[in-house]
């Protein structure tokens, strides 16, 4: 990554383990300061949620790794790509709202 890496997270608990920390640590990775509330605007959280509804709603879900594997590229094959333009597009109006509100959270 360079000398001039750093580690950014959402605060998520899986990310604040000793393992983790002992990692980054070890590695000499410096953290970013993230406030523990803030706004999550990455467009891709949409697309995962979309990509796990869809797994979910399969009548045979998936058992091995490599099912998983298999029905998450068919999903991700399935999308129609006005769901990305969609997010896309919408990031102005979302930011607008985060500034609107200071940063707390967003009703979407």
């Amino acid at each position: 990554m360079g000398l001039m890496f750093l580690f950014t997270d959402n605060n998520a608990p899986c990310q604040r383990t000793v393992t983790a920390e002992q990692l980054l640590e070890s590695e000499d990775i410096e953290r970013m300061d993230w406030p523990a509330r803030s706004p999550d605007l990455n467009p891709i959280e949409h697309v995962w949620d979309f990509l796990g509804r869809r797994l979910a709603a399969r009548t045979l879900p998936p058992v091995t790794i490599r099912d998983f594997r298999l029905a998450l590229q068919d999903e991700w094959a399935a999308m129609a790509q006005q769901l990305f333009d969609t997010l896309i597009l919408s990031m102005g109006s979302r930011c607008e709202t985060c500034l609107a509100v200071s940063g707390d959270h967003i009703p979407y």
